[in-house]
């Protein structure tokens, strides 16, 4: 019984003391990343410019337009729209158009602001400090998860996603975020048009 008594009254509070830091820190992360939501979460909309890298293909520049789960992604080769369930990659150098149902990695490999879909459910967080950014590494608690791991870069002046790090099967995937602002968004430009592109063969893969 006094041995009980010795353990509450000095082991616990002990644990508890070097516990709290770690729960502080890791409430720490999810509010740096609820924060960079929030940014990305503008009304109306935002565009940004963004350069991906990964193992199976050179880097590419491009410009990029969110509103909420909708986004548009522009590159020299390549169009593509998403409007919340159906997406349309347009080739240029074959004027064709695949149709598809892309999947969670597919979409996070496509849009660097897909995290605010994701990191709330399914994840746990560590957080580190680099000059005036942070840097949030996410893990998913399910092994058979697409995106097992990601590290999102978080700047300190603004709450901005300036970087997004994925993990798939085939190696890391970066994604480099900059001049994003805020912008007046129609929902029609989430979606393709072929009135714009005449001579297209549209081929669906659903």
């Amino acid at each position: 019984m006094n041995r009980l008594h010795k353990w509450v009254k000095w082991i616990l509070p002990f644990c508890l003391f070097t516990l709290l830091p770690l729960a502080g820190y890791a409430q720490d992360a999810k509010t740096v990343l609820d924060k960079a939501a929030q940014t990305v979460s503008a009304k109306q909309g935002i565009s940004a410019k963004f350069k991906i890298s990964g193992p199976n293909f050179s880097p590419t520049d491009g410009t990029i337009l969110v509103k909420g789960k909708k986004f548009q992604a522009t590159t020299e080769v390549a169009t593509i729209w998403f409007d919340g369930k159906t997406q349309w990659t347009y080739m240029k150098a074959n004027d064709e158009v695949n149709v598809s149902n892309p999947s969670e990695a597919e979409l996070q490999a496509l849009n660097p602001y897909n995290f605010i879909n994701l990191y709330k459910k399914g994840f746990t967080y560590t957080m580190t400090t680099k000059g005036n950014s942070y840097e949030v590494h996410l893990t998913a608690t399910d092994k058979k998860r697409q995106i097992q791991e990601m590290y999102i870069t978080v700047s300190k002046s603004g709450y901005v996603p300036t970087q997004v790090k994925m993990k798939q099967r085939n190696g890391w995937t970066t994604i480099n975020i900059s001049n994003l602002k805020a912008a007046k968004l129609n929902d029609n430009m989430f979606r393709f048009n072929a009135k714009d592109y005449p001579h297209a063969e549209v081929i669906d893969l659903r």
